[in-house]
């Protein structure tokens, strides 16, 4: 008898074919646990419906976004999802409209990394698979998020016409990564907590006077604060609301991080602010009321120097995109507020880049009134920041981060332009916390 031999060749690919099965694992829904529109999250400028027909099927139809933005969120199942294996979160996406839809499919992370979004363009009656990289880096490299921290999924309608009308089907979590592990001496910014403040704690700050509750700071101590010594203050102001692919700023002190980076969470307490208007509401989009944002800080930074220790002669200003444009146009509006600070440090922005009113000629003006000692820009031009340099009068550095995109991500990390700012940061307030007099 006669034993058939397959070829070599046959096995080896029958073995490959099983291993890719093991290791492949199959979709997963996200949104199993829905079962109506009242389980999803926040709803921003559009009416919601839901379906269980396939899977699930989510209709967004605009209601008239007056910044722009429409969304709606799906949160996670309690404990949430187990993501750290997975590459991507996929959907498909159906303009059921009559006008073109830009739609963008976010991967929202809780605080400290960066969110991360697939964004296209879809002609009405058009369709797309749409899919947002878990596993995404910066052009240098850094990973963008830690997949155990993504709290959600963002389906947002960008420049929404009313009656823009999307349809969403098939959510899940595909591919398969190893496990994802943190870089080495990558900073993890504390989470938002309600309560008293309390060293190693962030938490949301009231606002003086008749601000609603909705408008609050966010206030930390830090990890090693105890009564009856003096911090120096960080005050931080975010970036515009503003969501395009590889750029995800909420407009809100929630989205602050340069603080926490600047001291690694030590000897220093952090202020991250709003833009508020003369009705106390939070301005997510531009300045608010410029006056009232200024009045305020300054009230803030009093309170926080008289309750909390903060040291009134080491006060340092910084901010990113607005809120680096911000340092000038809020922080030197007027004598008062531009009394409080011995140094900025501005991040990819500049007051008098024309921004919103923030015009060259004014910001000459307002740089005549800094009484500090330095500045610092992380990612600004310095030939174009010149005027502005001269004007203010005292040592500036410019330095690139490397990071390559719109972001506050480079403070996190120990790279050489943060390390820098660090040094810079303790030469200007000295080493440290120091006894009350």
């Amino acid at each position: 008898m006669h034993h058939a031999r397959f070829p070599a060749v046959s096995l080896v690919v029958v073995w490959i074919g099983f291993v890719r099965a093991v290791a492949a694992p199959p979709p997963t829904s996200l949104w199993s646990h829905v079962r109506g529109a009242g389980d999803l999250g926040d709803l921003r400028h559009v009416a919601a419906e839901w379906s269980s027909d396939d899977g699930g099927r989510l209709g967004l139809t605009a209601t008239g976004a007056t910044t722009g933005y429409a969304w709606a969120m799906i949160p996670p199942p309690s404990p949430g999802w187990s993501l750290a294996r997975r590459e991507t979160i996929e959907a498909d996406v159906h303009n059921r409209g009559t006008v073109p839809a830009e739609v963008q499919l976010w991967a929202v992370a809780d605080r400290g990394w960066e969110s991360v979004a697939d964004v296209a363009t879809i002609a009405p009656g058009g369709r797309r698979r749409f899919a947002s990289r878990l596993r995404a880096t910066f052009a240098d490299g850094t990973p963008k998020l830690d997949p155990a921290r993504v709290i959600g999924v963002r389906v947002l309608l960008r420049n929404a016409r009313k009656d823009a009308c999307i349809e969403v089907s098939g959510l899940v979590a595909g591919g398969e990564a190893p496990v994802w592990t943190r870089p080495t001496g990558r900073l993890e910014v504390p989470p938002v907590e309600q309560g008293t403040p309390a060293a190693g704690r962030r938490v949301r700050y009231p606002l003086a006077g008749d601000h609603p509750p909705a408008a609050h700071g966010l206030l930390y101590l830090p990890e090693d604060w105890r009564p009856g010594r003096r911090y120096p203050v960080i005050v931080e102001y975010p970036g515009n609301i503003f969501f395009v692919s590889g750029c995800h700023s909420t407009g809100l002190p929630e989205q602050c991080s340069i603080g926490y980076g600047m001291t690694r969470g030590r000897a220093a307490i952090w202020l991250s602010m709003p833009f508020v208007d003369r009705a106390g509401a939070v301005a997510e989009n531009g300045w608010g009321d410029p006056d009232a944002t200024a009045d305020a800080c300054v009230a803030a930074v009093r309170d926080i120097n008289a309750r909390f220790g903060g040291d009134p002669h080491n006060v340092v200003l910084t901010g990113f995109s607005r809120g680096a444009i911000a340092c000038g146009f809020i922080g030197l509006r007027n004598e008062t507020i531009a009394g409080l600070w011995k140094g900025f440090h501005l991040c990819q922005h500049y007051d008098g880049d024309g921004w919103n009113g923030a015009t060259l000629d004014g910001a000459l003006d307002r740089a005549r009134r800094f009484r500090g000692k330095a500045v610092f820009h992380t990612d600004n031009p310095e030939e174009k920041v010149r005027p502005v340099t001269e004007a203010m009068g005292v040592p500036t550095m410019f330095v690139p981060s490397g990071l390559g995109a719109h972001s506050t991500a480079m403070f996190l990390d120990d790279r050489e332009s943060t390390l820098r700012l660090r040094r810079w940061f303790t030469e200007l307030v000295g080493d440290g916390p120091t006894d009350r007099e």
